[in-house]
């Protein structure tokens, strides 16, 4: 039997305690992979089931309800003159001719209340749409047609199957009468469901069943243009002077923290920032997107700057020293060779910080963008709110038809991040060069 006081023992001992050495770092290195992979598994798990949630609230916001009506355009009625002008038109009773079409759906209801409950069956749009068709073509009038017209909010809900039918009739927002006319509508081929354009088309509305977020789009576009002809410009120069032509001093040095020290603040701070100067004080307009823009650049400024930085960093020095070397000032070696190198970098970051922008809620909310506003902004100093902020106002809604709404309205202002972040990538990979 070897001693491990020889030579030979001692080796074995040695080789033996190696391997015991190697055997448990390898153990901890599989169980810290395995630490890392059920991590991710998790995140992604959780990540599934909150997509999925919305998705399953909102997806129902993408369809909505709609009644085909058969409207007598009675020229009586229209256009008793025959004129055909559009303003007499305009002054023309829709609202009755539709009330008409109901009546003569149901013809068995008299009662006062019932036709009250009857003409709730179609939203408020509807002779709106009945009118619309007939000033685009007037020649209509005097003929009778069968017209799509959007349901109640109500209906839409029941018809979607959001309002429980077996509940007792004191605990749902239909009563039966209302759910016998819908299932007569729908034994007539009456009522159907289609894709709802409106949502994509209208601004806010006090009715979810006619409530948009065109309105809203258009308002964060604004504010989104601001904010790249500010933040943009302004942050790619700060960041080339501080890395490429500031000299190192105590300034510099605390120019650089207070910056990075700003990519932390939290986003309401910037937003009190903003209603103090640029409402209070310069006295612009509340709820516009020119507001918001300047509110939200002074956020996205730092995140700029810190990215367009880090991208030049990631330029070899070789690159300058070789510019140098063959007589290029300084001005030239950034402007024809460190910037186009830096630039997949600089663009990734400031799309990013784009994105970011276009996902704020607190700043716009401080800038009084909460405002409820039905008109679509046609310009930076219009009346607006945003995505962000249409989702908070429909979220704070009690109506069940507003929660879908929120949901749907999520998902839309995933979707533009997504495309946002897919732009980002894509112009990296576009414009990356190997040195």
């Amino acid at each position: 039997m070897t001693d491990a006081t020889t030579p030979e023992g001692r080796r074995r001992v040695s080789v033996q305690g190696v391997d015991l050495g190697l055997a448990r770092r390898y153990a901890k290195e599989r169980r810290l992979k395995w630490l890392g992979i059920a991590a991710i598994a998790v995140a992604l798990g959780l990540l599934a089931l909150l997509i999925a949630d919305v998705v399953l609230k909102g997806y129902t916001a993408f369809w909505t309800t709609e009644v085909r009506l058969t409207v007598d355009l009675a020229e009586a009625e229209l256009d008793p003159d025959g004129t055909r002008l559009r303003a007499d038109l305009e002054d023309a009773n829709f609202r009755g001719l539709v009330n008409d079409a109901l009546y003569a759906m149901f013809p068995a209801v008299e009662d006062r209340l019932e036709r009250r409950r009857l003409r709730g069956l179609v939203s408020g749009q509807a002779a709106r749409d009945v009118q619309r068709m007939v000033l685009n073509d007037p020649s209509l009038i005097g003929t009778t047609r069968d017209v799509w017209v959007l349901a109640d909010t109500d209906i839409d809900q029941l018809w979607k199957g959001n309002i429980d039918r077996d509940l007792p009739e004191n605990r749902r927002r239909v009563n039966d009468q209302v759910v016998g006319w819908v299932d007569q509508l729908a034994a007539e081929d009456r009522i159907r469901s289609a894709f709802a354009w409106n949502l994509f088309t209208n601004a806010d509305s006090r009715d979810p069943q006619l409530a948009g977020v065109w309105g809203a789009i258009v308002g964060s576009f604004w504010i989104i243009v601001v904010t790249t002809a500010l933040a943009v410009p302004i942050g790619v120069a700060s960041a080339v002077y501080l890395e490429e032509f500031a000299p190192k001093t105590r300034w510099t040095d605390l120019i650089e923290v207070n910056i990075n020290n700003l990519a932390a603040v939290p986003s309401i701070v910037f937003g009190l920032l903003g209603l103090a100067v640029f409402i209070n004080t310069m006295g612009l307009p509340r709820s516009a997107p020119i507001v918001g823009g300047l509110t939200i650049t002074l956020m996205t400024l730092p995140t700029v700057v810190v990215a367009t930085r880090a991208a030049l960093r990631a330029v070899p020095p070789s690159i300058r020293w070789g510019a140098l070397g063959v007589g290029a000032s300084r001005v030239q070696v950034v402007s024809h060779h460190v910037l186009p190198l830096a630039l997949p970098g600089i663009l990734t970051g400031t799309i990013i910080g784009l994105a970011q922008a276009l996902g704020e809620t607190a700043p716009l909310l401080m800038i009084g963008m909460i405002a409820f506003v039905v008109d679509i902004p046609d310009g930076p100093m219009s009346a607006s709110t945003a995505l962000p902020v249409q989702v908070y106002l429909w979220a704070s809604s009690p109506e069940r038809g507003f929660t879908e709404k929120t949901a749907a309205a999520i998902l839309i202002l995933l979707g533009f991040l997504i495309v946002m972040n897919a732009l980002a990538i894509y112009l990296r990979r576009r414009f990356e060069r190997n040195w």
